[in-house]
Parts: C-alpha cells; sequence; structure tokens
C-alpha cells in the first residue's frame, strides 16, 4: 500500500493542480505560485507536502528552486485502486445481469 503521506498530499486540491501543472514539466516556485490566489510562501509549503510524499523532486537553480513530477508514488496509488476497480466491475456486471434476467435492458 502506498505511503499515508501520498494520500495527505493528495487530498488537497491545491496539491493536485501543483502537479497537474508539473505534468507540463518542471516549474520554479515563482511560476507555480502565479497561478494560485496564494502567496509563494503558501504555494512553497505545498511544495514540500508534496516532496516529502516523494511526488515531486526539487532542483535548485541559481536563486529559484526548480520542481519536477516524480509519478512514480501515484503508480502504487494505481495499483492500490485496482483493486476497487475490479470488485465496482464485477458489482456492475452484476447487476447488468440481473437486470437483463429480469428483462429490463
Amino acid at each position: 500500500m502506498p505511503s499515508p503521506d501520498v494520500f495527505a498530499a493528495l487530498a488537497n486540491p491545491v496539491r493536485r493542480e501543483i502537479l497537474m501543472q508539473l505534468r507540463q514539466g518542471p516549474r520554479g516556485v515563482t511560476e507555480l505560485a502565479s497561478g494560485f490566489a496564494l502567496g509563494r510562501p503558501a504555494v512553497s509549503e505545498h511544495l514540500q507536502v508534496l516532496r516529502k510524499a516523494h511526488l515531486v523532486r526539487e532542483e535548485p537553480r541559481g536563486r529559484e528552486r526548480y520542481y519536477h513530477l516524480d509519478p512514480r508514488p501515484l503508480a502504487e496509488v494505481e495499483v492500490w485502486l485496482e483493486a476497487f476497480t475490479r470488485y465496482w466491475k464485477q458489482r456492475l456486471a452484476a447487476l447488468d445481469d440481473l437486470l437483463a434476467e429480469k428483462g429490463t435492458t
């Protein structure tokens, strides 16, 4: 099972949006902060949560730090979620079979 830090990091919509932005490539803190109604310090705090969850890695470039997406922990989440996906597919298939049996489909 993925680390609880990954789930805690993903629970926040600002952090999810940061990850979405990082899908396009590395971004500096200033650039990331410009997309939010938050100040740079607040965005930096969100980035540190993502870093601790190993969802991003930072690269110093001069006075700025650039952040890169590291999707490996997300693959662990996907594997964990697969069991639930299979469960719901089976349940929906059973419901479809039942409805077909009753002649309502």
